[in-house]
């Protein structure tokens, strides 16, 4: 009988051993992978420009094109939530990041825009699953503590940072490289895409939970956990301030173009100049603790204000016919307030989301938050290029800055006191 024990117990030992081997394994893994794999590299400084001038889409198509990945993130939440339950995060990652270098090959050789949707069906499907566990399988390998959220954001807001360094070094080579032959950063994209694909298959499962399950049951658990979340007023506040944001950012990320262009600026230079505000970027992400510790609840408010503000004056000063070398310093200081919020606002939402949480009550909050961010903001992104339809670029900035600025007024005043309290401040309902 002792002898069982002893042996039980060295079991024990080995196992733990072996936990703790994959756990340190995969957050030295991320450290790297997430450098590569947070957004796509070569692509957001000339895709305006590439599906304008290669594919022929006119500016509201190309806030469509955005719209419909977002829309299509909605689609994609409930299976992609049964491929996790069914093979698990680590087999996950990788199906995702394959299928995302596939959505690449949609684009290149995409000869209307339905089959463009296509290559964003499989981009959503592709992030979805991402969003989903990636985040989470750096969570599971952290060990339990008061720390364990302050060591996850410096870890993802590093590797974050990095990855805003190197998207601004691909963005100037595929600004130069887009007037030799406009597909060559598209193709250095997915090459990216199969690396980052190679790199996901070295990480280790933490949890082992293979299930069967079925579609059913998961819109029961679906509305388990709608329940469950909107019995928190502090989630609540988030997902909608989540909804503002994540809109604000994606309508501008497309309309910077049609800016540099409306004010005249030569194309070869797009990719020099979202370089520079990458850096920024990468910048203000390395540093997002310290936003945080600084301003700590009104952090949200520090990051908000200034996006929604940006957009409405970048509107009021495309009104008048002023000279580039006039214009262009003040349209680049408007973008670098936005790049500047834009990173830190990503890992820190996270951070907020996460507290108070376990594994299981993540993943959960994950989903809906995905759920509800994608079709909110594609619908006030149709919204836009129905505005952008009828009105100038000009007069719809003016309209979405507005409005934007209006509703961020809104929404901090009602989180005031749901938001940002001291831990025993909060209900037991707060504490999921």
């Amino acid at each position: 009988m002792e002898n069982v024990v002893l042996e039980k117990n060295a079991s024990q030992v080995v196992e733990d051993k072996m936990l703790k081997y994959k756990k340190k394994k995969n957050i030295e893994l991320y450290k790297s992978y997430r450098v590569f794999s947070f957004d796509l590299l070569f692509y957001y400084a000339i895709i305006y420009l590439f599906l304008s001038i290669e594919k022929g889409l006119t500016t509201a198509q190309i806030l469509q094109f955005d719209a419909f990945y977002i829309l299509f993130k909605s689609c994609v939440q409930i299976p992609s939530t049964i491929i996790i339950q069914k093979i698990g995060k680590r087999k996950s990652i990788v199906f995702a990041s394959i299928i995302l270098a596939i959505h690449m090959l949609f684009i290149i050789f995409a000869p209307n825009f339905n089959i463009l949707l296509v290559s964003q069906f499989l981009c959503a499907l592709g992030y979805t699953i991402k969003a989903t566990c990636e985040t989470d399988m750096l969570y599971d390998s952290i060990e339990h503590g008061e720390k364990r959220g302050s060591t996850f954001a410096k870890i993802d807001g590093k590797a974050t940072a990095r990855h805003y360094y190197i998207e601004a070094i691909s963005a100037v080579i595929a600004g130069f490289l887009f007037v030799v032959n406009s597909y060559i950063p598209i193709v250095l994209s997915f090459l990216v895409l199969m690396w980052v694909a190679i790199i996901s298959t070295k990480f280790e499962e933490i949890e082992v939970k293979q299930q069967k399950v079925r579609m059913s049951e998961q819109f029961r658990n679906l509305k388990y956990s709608f329940r469950n979340i909107f019995h928190s007023k502090r989630l609540i506040s988030l997902l909608v301030f989540n909804c503002l944001m994540v809109s604000m950012i994606k309508i501008m990320q497309n309309l910077r173009n049609t800016v540099l262009l409306e004010i005249g600026m030569p194309e070869k230079y797009f990719g020099l100049i979202f370089a520079v505000l990458g850096i920024i970027s990468g910048i203000a992400t390395k540093n997002q603790d310290r936003i945080h510790k600084r301003y700590r609840n009104k952090t949200l408010t520090f990051l908000a204000f200034p996006t929604a503000i940006s957009c409405l004056l970048l509107g009021i000063f495309l009104m008048f016919d002023i000279n580039v070398r006039i214009i262009f310093p003040i349209v680049l200081i408007l973008f670098t307030v936005q790049y500047t919020t834009k990173g830190p606002y990503y890992v820190l939402i996270k951070r907020y989301l996460n507290n108070f949480t376990n594994g299981e009550k993540r993943v959960k909050i994950a989903t809906v938050n995905n759920l509800i961010e994608n079709l909110v903001v594609s619908i006030l992104i149709f919204g836009a290029s129905s505005i952008l339809n009828v009105l100038p670029i000009d007069i719809a900035l003016i309209i979405i800055g507005g409005i934007s600025t209006i509703g961020v007024v809104i929404v901090l005043d009602k989180m005031r006191y749901t938001v940002g309290l001291k831990p025993d401040e909060y209900s037991k309902k707060e504490i999921l």
